[in-house]
């Protein structure tokens, strides 16, 4: 059971050291640095809209890559019609939280079990890649927004200030305000976690029956979890295409999914923490893998990603969180066994 959030020290200091980063990033790297750290950015709220559902509400998607590019199609076709990206980017979280709803209604009300589930979610998501890839032609436009099919969209708009399209955020702004929502999920999740809504949602994913029979509406809370996480991975989409201008069906790919399934396995499944460490060390080695020519980087990845799997199931956080905990309690015993100091002396 998560503890409340005024007495756990361990938000507050993660809350700290994402608002050192915020502000001190900027100071202290060069601007591809920057720029590599906002990637990290943008996935960890990603890989933490999976981490939600899966984690603490029971729901394995195997398609979380289907709302990651809902909302950045959604974003890039709108900020290209509207020429800012204030109401787009609200949009981006709005629409994919509203498809993973009515999504969510069908498969939680039609009593799908977990296995039907993630295959649901991941022909859904197969179903979206296919279709965007087959959307070449200049028939298939919205707007002033031509789709592209599998060549993408290119010259979406960066970011700008709220009622001033003509005010781009630079590298730096955009890393900050990234930085900035990554911090406001991350609480947000927290908070609704130690709630009473977040604490009836654990209780459904240890025991759907009991819950049910205690007289809470699994399904209706299943659908809002799912919703939220959808809308959460559509406004990363959002910040995936703006940080990078261009968009294309990759963005719904079963490799998008799988990644952000590996960063939550690899951090620790039931953790908020676990999965933004996970992409920070598995994407950071995949840079690091892809500069040696003498081995392809995928193999080196998924040996390293079987000896995680192997030597700690339960996940990186989980696992040190244990190892420290057992250690601090090995130490208080050995403190309450030791004799009194005076023994010791008269023993000497």
């Amino acid at each position: 059971m998560e503890k409340p959030v005024v007495k756990d020290p361990g938000f507050y200091i993660m809350v700290l050291i994402g608002v050192l980063i915020m502000f001190g990033a900027p100071i202290w790297f060069d601007l591809f640095t920057i720029m590599q750290v906002t990637q990290y950015v943008v996935l960890s709220v990603y890989a933490l809209s999976l981490a939600y559902i899966w984690g603490f509400g029971g729901i394995l998607s195997f398609g979380q890559s289907c709302f990651f590019g809902l909302g950045a199609y959604t974003f890039a076709v709108a900020s290209i019609n509207m020429g800012e990206t204030t109401f787009p980017f609200i949009l981006s979280f709005v629409l994919p939280a509203a498809f993973g709803a009515a999504l969510g209604y069908f498969m939680f009300y039609g009593r799908l079990s977990d296995v039907y589930l993630g295959v649901v979610t991941m022909v859904v998501t197969l179903i979206f890649w296919k279709i965007i890839n087959h959307t070449a032609g200049p028939e298939y436009s919205i707007g002033d927004a031509r789709l592209g099919g599998f060549n993408g969209i290119p010259s979406i708009p960066i970011l700008n200030m709220p009622g001033d399209p003509e005010a781009w955020l630079d590298p730096a702004q955009m890393f900050s305000f990234f930085m900035f929502l990554l911090i406001v999920v991350y609480i947000g999740l927290r908070v609704l976690i130690a709630s009473d809504f977040g604490r009836v949602s654990v209780g459904i994913r240890e025991n759907e029956t009991r819950s049910s029979l205690l007289g809470y509406d699994v399904r209706r809370h299943k659908v809002i979890i799912f919703a939220l996480g959808s809308g959460i991975a559509g406004m990363a989409g959002a910040m995936w295409a703006t940080y990078q201008t261009f968009i294309d069906p990759n963005a719904f790919s079963l490799e998008m999914s799988a990644k952000a399934l590996i960063w939550v396995m690899a951090g620790g499944v039931g953790t908020l923490v676990g999965p933004i460490m996970g992409v920070i060390l598995l994407q950071w080695l995949s840079l690091k893998l892809g500069t040696l020519q003498f081995l392809n980087n995928f193999v080196i990845l998924g040996a390293i990603l079987m000896v995680l799997v192997l030597v700690l199931p339960r996940g990186l956080v989980p696992s040190f969180r244990h190892w420290a905990l057992t250690g601090w309690e090995m130490f208080r015993r050995r403190e309450r066994s030791a004799p009194p100091a005076k023994e010791v002396a008269s023993d000497v």
